[in-house]
């Protein structure tokens, strides 16, 4: 691999960037610590609006980033994140011009990082990346527009056609492409991308303490002496979290299990609404917490839930929260098929539940209730698992490298 021992200044279009204070994915703010811990220089350009909550994020959080010397700039969003798919679409395309302006104050900047999703914000980042005429490194990780397409949530033909010729034009004009799991190779090949490497989420281990108890977490929440399932992340179309409540309606009659979700999202009052109607008292939903503090809330749990709509192209995913589960020693019920299913069996850290399937999620959650013994040796091996092949600095290492060898290699770039 061709890389430079240049120290690089990183300018990094993320709408969605979320630091350790905040409640959601914190891949690129660890990656940004660890750059700058080797003495690069990282710009972020992100939004005032969470990406989770679809709430302006704090302003007092700004001083301690900026201690830290990890440049963060704000870019004006349209604030109606949740409001549908149209406001959505608004908040995207706002937040994609002005992040384009504030682009262009950012000086001396010898790569730009885009990432997806969204995927056109993406379009900021090559558009800045060929004004600067440095390389551009597209991040790949959501197969957007398709998601969007198999669960329904974008309909319009000629919006979907755009979408589409926006993607296979990233592919291509791309310096590289890194994707953050190897489900998404065959889709990106296919649509023109051809240099790229394969970054996979993880999680860091140093983060969470597998022998921890939780139980202070139990007892803020009056969940002693309960088997507890927690499924913590978005509540969105995706998530498919009415099966959980399902399955839960299923459990009624055990009052030693509770299901906790932790989290926030579009669907969330039409969850708890739908919690209400069902009577479901073994059902508990928690707000979203920052990342510095869901190693506890995950102490507290004893098997931890990923689940997703039963969609072909889900197939392709490693989701963020199941790193973080196995990091905690937790066991993972798994009610999501295809490459994260692979990791889970290979690590022997779970239970494949099929996907969209009620009463096999609640068969599968008795099971655990009643042999918690082999529950743990699950959890303690998805943790060793991590540590070997998913733990977070081992990964930004990786990105390092390709973030090196991007800039040594810029000769060969794509022109407009």
């Amino acid at each position: 691999m061709a890389t430079t021992d240049k120290k690089l200044h990183i300018l990094l279009i993320h709408q969605a960037f979320v630091a350790l204070d905040e409640a959601g994915g914190t891949r690129h703010y660890e990656f940004a610590r660890y750059l700058l811990d080797q003495g690069h220089r990282v710009t972020v350009i992100t939004s005032p609006v969470s990406y989770l909550t679809g709430e302006e994020e704090k302003a007092d959080r700004e001083a301690s980033k900026q201690v830290e010397k990890l440049a963060i700039l704000r870019a004006a969003t349209y604030r109606g994140l949740h409001r549908s798919f149209v406001h959505r679409l608004l908040s995207f395309f706002s937040f994609t011009v002005s992040a384009f302006f504030a682009g262009l104050r950012v000086k001396n900047v010898d790569l730009v990082w885009g990432t997806s999703p969204p995927l056109f914000q993406a379009a900021t980042a090559w558009a800045l990346a060929r004004i600067k005429r440095v390389p551009f490194l597209f991040e790949v990780r959501d197969l957007w527009p398709a998601f969007a397409v198999a669960v329904g949530v974008l309909r319009n033909r000629l919006l979907i056609a755009a979408s589409e010729w926006l993607e296979r034009f990233l592919y291509r004009r791309a310096d590289r492409l890194v994707l953050n799991s190897p489900g998404f190779e065959e889709h990106v090949k296919a649509r023109g991308g051809r240099k790229f490497s394969i970054v996979p989420n993880g999680a860091d281990a140093a983060m969470f303490d597998p022998d921890a108890d939780g139980l202070d977490f139990r007892k803020q929440y009056a969940l002693q002496g309960k088997f507890i399932v927690l499924y913590a992340g978005a509540h969105g179309l995706s998530n498919d979290l009415g099966i959980v409540l399902q399955a839960a309606d299923e459990l009624s009659g055990d009052q030693n299990i509770r299901i906790v979700l932790l989290g926030d999202g579009k669907d969330k009052p039409v969850l708890q609404e739908q919690a209400a109607r069902m009577n479901l008292s073994n059902v508990h939903f928690l707000p979203p917490m920052p990342k510095a503090q869901m190693g506890a809330a995950l102490a507290a749990a004893d098997a931890c839930l990923a689940i997703l709509k039963p969609l072909k192209l889900y197939r392709t995913v490693y989701p963020n929260k199941v790193f973080d589960y196995m990091a905690a020693g937790r066991p993972v019920l798994l009610a999501i098929d295809g490459a994260i299913r692979k990791v889970i069996e290979g690590a022997s850290a779970g239970a494949f539940v099929p996907p969209g399937n009620p009463a096999a999620l609640a068969e599968a959650i008795r099971n655990f209730a009643a042999n918690p013994t082999e529950a743990r040796r699950m959890g303690r091996a998805g943790r060793i698992y991590l540590e070997q092949h998913f733990n977070r600095p081992m990964l930004a290492k990786q990105m390092e490298l390709v973030l090196q060898e991007t800039v040594a290699t810029k000769g060969s770039q794509p022109t407009l």
